[in-house]
């Protein structure tokens, strides 16, 4: 049976998380738009693994000030969580040490993460980093990526799902979908991510603004995730974080859209097996 613990990041904001499986600690790092439901399916998937599972701050708890939160600060709470996340979990040594997964923000965070790790010589206290498509945009696609201004624009007229459908169009079916009322209708968390819609529009706000550095300084061992069918900016996006980094392994998924990890779970465990087996 999982178990719900509470840890408090620096920053004094209190981190939920659920912790189910006595193997080596995996952080799930959920992505922009869904909470932390999304690992649902994958779960069964992990059971060698002890799977940790986040609610991230502004996603489904409760910020003393939400609206203080700015897009520049966004990232640096997200780190500041996970790197509590990784102090409480106090992996030890070798196979105790936890492994950081993330799909698209939550790679995002994840890398970040390490480098901050890094950079405070504490880079052992994670054993891997896996990131899924980081929501990182490529130079020349960020000096015109306008995304958050337009969900903006459109929350401003009151116009919430409107908002949100405008990252999902972007995001998780650049290449269109037939009827995407009727498929949102089908999705459980749908409701959900209408409800999270300032948060993702801060999120989307610091994903424009981040710059990726021509070397990540990360001393982890890590493993960059990609699909074919995906939006090319993230394709493209994960092989230039593949080449900043000093030590990683690529793979890409054939037929897998953006949703990578829960559209393909067997597939992703498979890579991570085996990439934590021969790093």
């Amino acid at each position: 049976m999982p178990t719900t613990e509470t840890v408090t990041a620096a920053d004094g904001i209190d981190v939920e998380y659920e912790r189910r499986g006595d193997g080596q600690p995996l952080v799930l790092l959920h992505g922009g738009m869904a909470p932390r439901e999304y690992w649902r399916p994958v779960l069964p998937h992990f059971e060698e693994f002890g799977a940790v599972v986040p609610q991230r701050p502004g996603f489904g708890t409760c910020l003393d000030d939400p609206e203080a939160t700015g897009p520049d600060e966004v990232l640096d709470r997200e780190v500041a969580y996970v790197r509590a996340l990784v102090d409480d979990l106090d992996g030890g040594d070798g196979d105790d040490k936890p492994v950081l997964l993330g799909h698209s923000f939550g790679a995002l965070t994840a890398l970040e993460t390490a480098r901050a790790l890094t950079a405070d010589g504490e880079s052992d206290a994670i054993d891997a980093v896996a990131a899924y498509e980081p929501a990182i945009l490529p130079e020349a696609f960020a000096e015109h990526a306008d995304l958050a201004d337009r969900m903006r624009a459109r929350l401003d007229d009151g116009d919430r799902e409107g908002a949100m459908k405008r990252y999902v169009e972007q995001v998780l079916h650049p290449n269109g979908i037939d009827d995407l009322d009727a498929w949102l209708a089908e999705w459980p968390v749908w409701p959900d991510c209408v409800d999270l819609l300032e948060e993702v529009i801060r999120m989307n706000y610091a994903v424009e603004r981040y710059e990726l550095p021509d070397r990540l300084a990360v001393d982890v061992p890590t493993l960059v995730l990609t699909g074919t069918e995906g939006p090319e900016f993230l394709r493209e996006s994960g092989r230039a974080v593949h080449d900043a980094l000093p030590s990683s392994r690529f793979a890409e998924f054939d037929g897998v859209s953006h949703s990578g990890p829960s559209e393909a779970p067997a597939r992703t465990v498979d890579e991570l097996r085996a990439f934590l087996a021969n790093r």
